[in-house]
């Protein structure tokens, strides 16, 4: 057998191990009640090139990350419905730029300290400001909201977030240049966003565009996921030669198929393709987090972890609440936007090729973003409990908490009584020692 035979069926054996494991991981969690994308991203941490190294290109595992980024965009986008975002429209602008600013104030904030350039602060608090589609998604179908008032403002916020990300993409690869945001960038950027919203409003309008080759394609499952994936590509090429992301192309693709006599064809047929995406997407993050950094600086990179997803649950509650919604609105909907989104795997990306961020901050950054999906869970489960204690009319956030966690609270109370029942006892045990010792000690 030649060399590059040997190769390619070691590559094949490889991806077929990696496939298996994270499958059977996936399948683990699922057994926990735990979404199985955490043990995708698990599996590809553990491995990945800097894990057991299984897989150890890591250019490959970088393409298939942005393959995967693209694709899933794109079904995210046919899953999207403009007029439901319109309906939501002036509180989830404000919202996201809420969160843009709180963002941007705080790496403001670490970058004055230690001392980053500007630059940096501002790819860095775009990265931090944006939130998971997907997983914003899967959190509002599990607590059953994806339909009502709450889901329809996280999706609106979604979706305002994800138009934010054309100014942001492009801000990130003029960061790379010598004229840095020149006025070419400021005139790319407002062209860019007036086209979109331009869309928008066509697409807002009551109504379903109709492809010229629907009656062609309709009734032909195997044609319409192929007509679909086409039209994807097409967008991302006709975005990338105007400066923009190809995965926002994708993005703008879904939305427009959305929009379309087709929609409910082309999301039923393109469920499995999208299952294999998700697969492939977190599988892929896995693989490329440097898990030698993640030991070399573990605390640092749980510490900016949680306290990610802590703040920008707060930020998200107060900032819904601002806007005049309710409470068994905003904590739902703050909840389920608490972690770092797929774009900023595409930002960060961006400034690494750029020179915006070090290899170390890069790094730092994938960490973040991968860990902040992987606790997602707990913030799914704190998601349906703050549900249920809002459905009964509870507005106070102490009694929410007490209400949410009662039972975890009265099994600590009683586990607390035992251990001072316990160690009562043992102090009267210690004391009867010491006296007893005492007389010995007199007597001899």
């Amino acid at each position: 057998m030649h060399d590059t035979e040997f190769s390619q069926l070691t590559s094949l054996n490889d991806i077929a191990v990696v496939a298996l494991i994270a499958v059977l991981l996936g399948l683990a969690f699922m057994r926990m009640r735990q979404p199985p994308i955490v043990g995708y991203i698990l599996a590809g941490l553990v491995l990945g090139p800097t894990g057991l190294g299984i897989i150890r290109q890591s250019h490959s595992i970088e393409l298939l990350a942005e393959m995967g980024v693209l694709l899933l965009l794109f079904l995210i986008g046919m899953e999207i419905s403009i007029r439901a975002f319109v309906l939501v429209l002036r509180p989830a602008v404000l919202i996201a730029a809420g969160q843009i600013a709180t963002a941007l104030l705080i790496t403001v904030g670490f970058g004055v300290t230690l001392g980053w350039g500007y630059q940096q602060i501002l790819l860095l608090g775009f990265v931090i400001a944006v939130s998971s589609t997907a997983v914003t998604l899967k959190i509002l179908e599990e607590i059953d909201e994806l339909r009502s008032e709450t889901g329809r403002v996280a999706i609106g916020v979604m979706i305002a977030q994800d138009i934010a990300i054309v100014p942001m993409l492009i801000m990130a690869e003029a960061f790379g240049t010598d004229e840095g945001i020149s006025p070419d960038t400021i005139s790319l950027i407002v062209i860019a966003v007036g086209l979109l919203g331009l869309l928008i409003w066509y697409l807002g309008k009551p109504g379903k565009i109709r492809l010229p080759f629907t009656e062609l394609i309709e009734d032909r499952p195997d044609i319409i996921v192929l007509a679909a994936l086409a039209f994807c590509f097409a967008a991302a090429a006709g975005c990338s030669l105007f400066g923009m992301s190809p995965a926002y192309g994708a993005f703008i693709a879904g939305l427009i198929i959305a929009n379309t006599t087709l929609r409910s064809e082309a999301i039923q047929v393109t469920q499995p393709v999208l299952s294999i995406l998700i697969f492939v997407f977190f599988l892929s993050v896995g693989l490329l987090i440097n898990l030698n950094f993640v030991i070399n600086n573990l605390v640092l990179v749980i510490s900016f972890a949680f306290g990610v997803v802590l703040l920008k649950t707060i930020i998200n509650i107060f900032l819904i609440r601002a806007t005049g919604m309710d409470w068994n609105i905003a904590l739902p909907a703050g909840l389920c936007m608490a972690q770092i989104g797929e774009f900023s795997f595409v930002l960060a990306a961006v400034g690494l090729r750029n020179g915006v961020l070090n290899i170390d901050a890069y790094r730092l950054a994938l960490s973040v973003i991968a860990l902040s999906i992987v606790i997602s869970p707990l913030w799914v489960s704190a998601a349906r409990r703050f549900h249920d204690a809002a459905l009964e009319g509870i507005s106070d956030y102490r009694q929410a908490l007490s209400e949410t966690y009662g039972d975890e609270l009265a099994r600590l109370q009683e586990h607390t009584a035992s251990i001072g029942r316990v160690s009562h006892r043992l102090r009267i045990h210690v004391r009867a020692a010491r006296r007893a010792l005492n007389r010995t000690r007199r007597q001899d």
